[in-house]
């Protein structure tokens, strides 16, 4: 790496020999031993915590200390087999927690190689588009407007060029860059012109520059071994796991003493057994497999996100996106597809219209016909343009093309913009009347550029045409009408009347009220003594030649997506730079908008309070045009102020600080710079707001996952209770021991259960309004639907079997039974813990969904609760006829009759709660009427 003082004091020849290179570029070959010496060009990640600190954790959680507790008390009660089973639930549970966090890991590691920055350089002396972490210094890019900055590198040569460095700066205004060596002492980094830094963008003019520094010795780099140690704020889902941690923790301990006592003193006990007793009734109501379920929904969520082009940065924010009520947008390349199209070019005497969308150069030039019908009065009233007609718009594309340096490319069956999109829109343009690029550069060779600024909004190249030289321009249309004194007409030219420019205008008008974007275009014959092409010789006593009225389309699926929004009640708003005009007309495309929109602009928000924004944000509907990345935040702020939970798109540096602000924040995949992905929650790997969309239907299928596992394992904690209430009450055989109870809680129960936090969200969900954020995951419904109503059907089943295997009848001594056959009683326990099982996989099926029915949703979607079923029951099976589990579990193996006394009330549970299902559906469907009413 060479110092800076010496590398910006050198001439641009001077640069090349410091750095051992050319203007050919390095060859491959140096270029891969330079990669070898310096490494690749990327910055480095902070060390995180390391694994074996993450793997301890999960053995010291709440719930983790919890069972440790048991499987002391158990060691000191005499009983080492239960006290090595909860060793092993707690080391399971830790092991499959870690594993799934550390692949969710690398999977986002994964996607993230999918996402890679790309560099222009010249090597071997031709053009070149490679990884930007391959860069090296010595290597020559090539930088255009609208180019990321991907090293630290000096300008070498450069035309009209402006960057933002608002990454090292934090100022956004562009500014100046050029070649030429610095002498003055004392310069601050930013304001040394000849020196381009990675993470910034080049806004205007382009230029080439070699690099001196990559990876961590960036100044880039420096600041990212600053930032890289920020604490993250606790997720909502964290929060939410901590309350019902500590809520089955008091319920778990409360129960287990309240029984010990009931043993101790009710009872009579003795009191080891009193001990394993309340050890049992602690174990029994604590969930062991919650924190790997909550982990594996998130994992298998994140997952099916990807999927769906949608990469989630931490498991936690996943669930954030189900309770978003607001989403702020950009409009272009998210709303929008981002691939700028001509669709009408306009000249003086006809309009055209350009069929094609995207940058494929396929399509056609049409003409409107007379009577807007075909021939014969058919058709879509639209004609082809005759050869002589399309000869008549020669002028028009050859500016489009000449006047521009962007360039089409095709790759795998697809074509591509290097540079900017609307430059790129014209090549195609181009392309479609019948020219060739290249043909055309070489017969038109470029003298002079005039690139494109803010201030004079437009852009000139003059050109080399049969001895004599011409300039081509484009441009705003008011800006370029200005300056026309001349325009083209089928008989040739002649001078612009007031009325010329009233009609170019009017179509302008017309054609921006549509949501397209217009460039003028024009052209000079230079006068032939003119050596030195300045703006003020160069851009006056113009020939207007047309108009080029382009747009972005949508993206086809948005429309549906927005509505899908509606149904969901989350509200969409437009942030755009772009024109009012222009984001209404999108806007109304697509549906966002069906009403007079309120259109804010970046001027007005600035002298807006902040309690003004409130109360025009409280609109109904919105729009903010011509806004600064910088004005997002405030936005992001006043909604979240409002009690919305925001979720802010954004592609750019400075949008950084957005979307830190928002609860979450989603960068772009394809057009995000690095800065914005740092700082963002979520990448879209396609750009696309229907997977913003999609991203939040799998946010919501998260948390009613989450809830399907706790009802699951709530509901089978009541059939492990009841048997020791009414042991106590009734004086009967305890009806299920501790030993049984553990293995439905470590053993059949753990993989159903872990496959109902992996369920696809159900029908409907989308429909249904966001979830408040202060709505806990164990609430009153969730506790009423377990412990009082699927869990008391499963402990009905679970005795009814208990007592089927001892004949029992109305005053039968059970005691007596028990001293007199202890093998009934065995089977009889058996059966308890048997019936259990079986009204599981029933309550499993009930628990698949929230309000829809599973006979809509179907038995066979969710494969990984069918293998659930089939591992719970051969795991019964086992428990129930292998000699050494018996003696174990204290089982005994039951006849053929009485499994099918068991079967039938399987769909018990599920059948109780279809019915429950259909009359909340019913109620629903009621109120919904009486709204709309």
């Amino acid at each position: 790496m060479k110092d800076i003082a010496e590398i910006y004091r050198l001439n641009p020849e001077e640069v090349y020999q410091a750095l051992d290179t050319s203007p050919r570029g390095l060859s491959e070959e140096e270029a891969a031993r330079r990669l070898e010496e310096y490494g690749p060009n990327q910055i480095q990640e902070i060390r995180g915590t390391p694994l074996w600190k993450k793997l301890l954790s999960h053995f010291t959680n709440f719930f983790a200390i919890l069972l440790w507790v048991g499987a002391v008390l158990s060691f000191i009660a005499d009983q080492a087999p239960l006290a090595w089973a909860i060793i092993g639930v707690i080391v399971v549970n830790a092991v499959f927690t870690f594993i799934q966090e550390y692949k969710a890991e690398k999977a986002t590691e994964a996607l993230r190689r999918l996402l890679p920055p790309m560099a222009t350089v010249i090597r071997d002396g031709e053009e070149k588009q490679i990884e930007a972490t391959r860069l090296v210094p010595g290597d020559l890019m090539i930088l255009r407007e609208g180019d990321h900055v991907s090293a630290d590198a000096r300008l070498v040569a450069s035309a009209n060029m402006r960057t933002n460095n608002s990454a090292l700066t934090g100022e956004s205004e562009p500014v100046r860059r050029s070649a030429a060596a610095v002498i003055e002492e004392g310069l601050s980094l930013g304001d040394v012109l000849n020196l381009v830094f990675m993470g910034t963008t080049v806004t205007i003019g382009s230029g080439r520059a070699v690099v001196y520094a990559t990876g961590m010795d960036t100044e880039f780099g420096k600041i990212a071994r600053l930032t890289q140690a920020v604490e993250e704020e606790e997720s909502p889902i964290q929060t939410q796991m901590k309350r019902i941690t500590k809520f089955v923790a008091v319920l778990a301990v409360s129960l287990g003493v309240v029984f010990f006592l009931l043993g101790q003193y009710v009872v009579k006990l003795p009191f080891a057994e009193n001990m394993i007793f309340a050890i049992g009734i602690i174990v029994a109501n604590v969930p062991e497999g919650l924190l790997p379920t909550v982990t594996l929904a998130l994992a298998m969520a994140t997952q099916r996100m990807a999927r769906r082009n949608a990469l989630v940065k931490k498991l936690s924010s996943v669930e954030t996106l189900g309770s978003t009520t607001v989403i702020c947008t950009d409009k272009t390349g998210t709303l929008t597809q981002n691939e700028m199209t001509v669709r009408s070019l306009w000249v003086p005497w006809m309009e055209v219209e350009v069929s094609g969308v995207g940058y494929a150069p396929e399509g056609e030039f049409l003409k409107r016909n007379g009577n807007r019908k075909g021939k014969g009065g058919k058709g879509n009233g639209r004609r082809r343009l005759s050869a002589e007609e399309m000869e008549g718009l020669r002028e028009p594309l050859l500016v489009s093309l000449l006047c521009n340096n962007s360039r089409l490319l095709q790759e795998d069956e697809r074509w591509r913009i290097i540079g900017d999109p609307t430059e790129g829109a014209l090549v195609v343009l181009g392309m479609k009347g019948g020219l060739d690029p290249e043909r055309v550069g070489e017969e038109h060779p470029r003298v002079v550029e005039l690139p494109f600024d803010s201030s004079r909004k437009m852009m000139t190249v003059v050109c080399e045409e049969g001895g004599s030289r011409k300039a081509y321009v484009k441009g705003a249309p008011g800006e370029v009408v200005r300056r026309c004194t001349r325009i083209l007409t089928p008989e040739g030219i002649r001078e612009m009347r007031p009325e010329d420019r009233d009609r170019i205008m009017g179509v302008n008008d017309r054609y921006a009220r549509s949501a397209l974007r217009v460039l003028a275009l024009a052209v000079r014959e230079m006068p032939p003594d003119l050596t030195r092409y300045e703006v003020e010789n160069t851009e006056t006593d113009l020939t207007f030649v047309g108009l080029a009225a382009m747009m972005d389309p949508p993206r086809p699926e948005v429309e549906e997506a927005i509505r899908k929004c509606r149904m969901a009640g989350i509200r969409v708003i437009m942030i755009t730079g772009d024109y009012g005009l222009t984001a209404e007309s999108i806007a109304r495309r697509i549906g966002m908008v069906q009403g007079q929109p309120a259109i804010i602009t970046g001027a007005e928000l600035v002298e807006m309070s902040d309690e003004e924004l409130k109360r025009r944000l409280a609109e109904e509907e919105v729009l903010f045009a011509r806004v600064a990345p910088e004005h997002k935040m405030r936005i992001a702020q006043a909604l979240k102020d409002m009690g919305h939970v925001v979720a802010m798109t954004g592609d750019g540096v400075n949008d950084a600080p957005a979307l830190k602000t928002a609860d979450i924040g989603i960068a772009m995949g394809r057009a995000g710079t690095d800065v914005a992905k740092e700082a963002a929650d979520m990448i879209l790997i396609d750009d696309n707001f229907a997977s913003i969309v999609a991203a939040v239907e799998e946010g919501r299928a998260v948390f009613d996952n989450i809830r399907r596992f706790i009802t699951y394992i709530l509901a089978s904690n009541i059939p492990e209770i009841v048997p020791f209430i009414l042991m106590v009450i009734f004086n009967i055989p305890l009806p299920l021991t501790i030993i049984q109870i553990l293995a439905v809680d470590l053993g059949t129960d753990l993989l159903p259960a872990l496959a109902l936090g992996t369920e696809a969200p159900e029908p409907g969900i989308m429909e249904r309004p966001p979830r408040p954020m202060e709505e806990r995951l164990l609430n009153l419904r969730v506790l009423l639907r377990a412990y009082g109503f699927l869990g008391p059907l499963e402990a009905l089943v679970c005795m009814l079997g208990y007592l089927y295997m001892f004949g029992w009848k109305w005053g039968a001594d059970l005691q007596a039974v028990k001293e007199a056959q202890p093998l009934t009683y065995v089977k009889a326990t058996t059966m308890s813990l048997t019936g259990i099982v079986m009204t599981q996989i029933g309550n499993g099926f009930a628990c698949r969904t929230t309000r829809e029915s599973i006979f809509r949703v179907g038995f066979h979607t969710n494969r990984l609760y069918l293998l659930g079923i089939a591992t719970e029951v051969s795991l019964q099976v086992l428990i129930v006829y292998v000699p050494f589990l018996n003696r174990i579990f204290e089982t005994a193996p039951i006849a053929f009759k009485d499994w099918l006394f068991l079967v039938p009330f399987i769909p018990t549970c599920l059948l109780a709660d279809e019915v429950r299902k259909a009359l909340v559906r019913a109620y629903l469907r009621r109120r919904k009427k009486g709204d709309e009413g």
